[in-house]
């Protein structure tokens, strides 16, 4: 009887862990919406409001370090159990760099908020998000599922992210050297589109962390990789 009580007690806290993973997760991507959100409506409020709610995921990253330790030191977990704990470590990693880049995001909205042109790149920038957006929820559904299949989906989406953001960064180049006015806001753009590929690379690094949850070793080959902004040179006319 103690020890089904063990096994059950054991079980509980691994499901716990996941839970915790699965909340901290959900206010990562909705911390990205609200950032992304109060950027097309020009909302410094709402920006504000953002940069203070992510303190949660940050305690929620304690929280998960804790007891992943406690579970490590107590259980001494084998195989697919000890994937799981060091994974729920690198996952919650992940996520609290995610929250930070929505956080970064969100300051960089109340820096622009008066200047309320550039709704093309802006546009685009909406479309980037979305689309990181829905690869979050995914790879919590594959981490959640302990589905590699639908991980290695969301890992070969991240050229998706990559190809808007080349494409981003040199249009707002342009802006640039059209419109000496356009330098500010545009530079704060680079950076925001800059934050939204590294959510997409931390998504990623998720989905290849599932992966070896489920099958003890990462995926084979070189993360597909799109992002030519790097090399990307605009010519004054």
């Amino acid at each position: 009887m103690d020890k089904e009580h063990i096994v059950h007690s054991y079980d509980t806290e691994l499901n716990q862990l996941q839970n915790m993973i699965a909340e901290m997760g959900g206010l990562a991507e909705m911390q990205l919406a609200r950032a992304v959100a109060a950027l097309v409506k020009y909302d410094a409020d709402a920006a504000n409001d953002i940069v203070e709610k992510d303190r949660r995921i940050d305690e929620l990253e304690d929280a998960i370090d804790d007891l992943a330790v406690r579970l490590i030191a107590k259980r001494q977990p084998m195989a697919g159990d000890l994937r799981t704990i060091i994974t729920g470590l690198k996952v919650s990693s992940n996520l609290e760099r995610i929250g930070d880049y929505a956080k970064n995001i969100a300051k960089r909205t109340v820096t622009i908020s008066s200047a309320t042109g550039l709704r093309g790149p802006i546009s685009t920038i909406a479309r980037m998000a979305a689309l990181v957006q829905s690869m979050i929820k995914n790879v919590l559904d594959a981490y959640i599922a302990h589905d590699a299949d639908k991980a290695d989906d969301v890992r070969a989406r991240d050229q998706e992210v990559d190809q808007i953001h080349s494409g981003l960064f040199r249009e707002l180049l342009t802006y640039m050297m059209e419109d000496p006015r356009n330098i500010t806001p545009c530079t704060h753009l680079l950076f925001i589109a800059k934050n939204i590929e590294r959510v997409g690379d931390h998504v990623t690094s998720v989905a290849e962390q599932i992966h070896y949850m489920v099958h003890g070793e990462l995926p084979l080959g070189e993360r597909p990789k799109q992002d030519l902004s790097s090399f990307t040179l605009v010519e004054p006319k």
